[in-house]
């Protein structure tokens, strides 16, 4: 995969990993935008083409959990790695749960840091191919067109998804009424790249599940003990 043309947003209130990172990365072949603070963040999402954040939760001017969960609440499917000096499981599910697509604790090693974006990036647009023979998913109402990946609702709105959550839901759609395990849906997901978070997969069900019925009336994800997790709803193909 070619990264010349991705553009990646440092978000970071110290000004040395802000340098440190921008060097790496341009190296690494990506173009970089830098910001400071929250509001720089959304004065670069503004003005410019960006294809992923890497947004530091502790900036001068808010929080970077919060400024994440406010670009979800607008609907922006931007991609998210959260930096953090935090440890502590609870943050880390936090930042999934609101919406962040990845989490990396400080000190981090910016090669790992490269890897887990080329990762995410591989989850957006256009980094799958259509299921073949269909032209997408219809099931409990919704439409899913994987080439454009959206989600639309029986009243032909938008259903905002990450792309961890979209392709998620594909793995599930890919597999009607099969239980699959958490090992297997992280390995599927994240494609054997690592230091993910056991609980992530929870964490994602859990968003698909309020995303996708808000009421509680469809039981579109089954947990099964012992077992993993099974999309029950009956699914059909689209035609091309």
């Amino acid at each position: 995969m070619s990264t010349q043309a991705h553009q990646i947003l440092v978000a970071d209130d110290d000004g040395e990993i802000r340098k440190l990172l921008a060097r790496y990365m341009r190296e690494q072949g990506f173009q970089v935008l830098l910001a400071s603070s929250c509001a720089e963040v959304g004065e670069r999402i503004a003005t410019h083409q960006v294809d992923l954040i890497v947004l530091d939760v502790m900036l001068p001017d808010g929080s970077g959990l919060d400024l994440c969960r406010d670009l979800r609440a607008a609907r922006s499917n931007i991609p998210i790695i959260l930096l953090t000096a935090l440890q502590e499981d609870v943050d880390r599910i936090i930042g999934l749960e609101i919406g962040a697509d990845d989490y990396l604790g400080k000190p981090f090693n910016p090669r790992e840091l490269a890897a887990r974006i080329r990762a995410v990036l591989r989850r957006g647009v256009n980094s799958r191919p259509e299921p073949d023979g269909t032209g997408g998913y219809r099931f409990e109402g919704f439409v899913v067109d994987p080439s454009v990946r959206t989600v639309t609702d029986a009243n032909g709105g938008i259903v905002p998804l990450t792309g961890a959550e979209f392709d998620l839901l594909i793995i599930f759609l890919d597999r009607p009424g099969r239980v699959l395990s958490r090992e297997q849906l992280l390995d599927l997901t994240r494609r054997g790249d690592g230091g993910v978070l056991d609980r992530s997969i929870d964490v994602l069900v859990s968003r698909l599940r309020r995303k996708l019925s808000p009421d509680g009336a469809a039981q579109i994800f089954k947990a099964i003990r012992n077992g993993g997790y099974q999309l029950a709803a009956r699914v059909s193909a689209l035609d091309k």
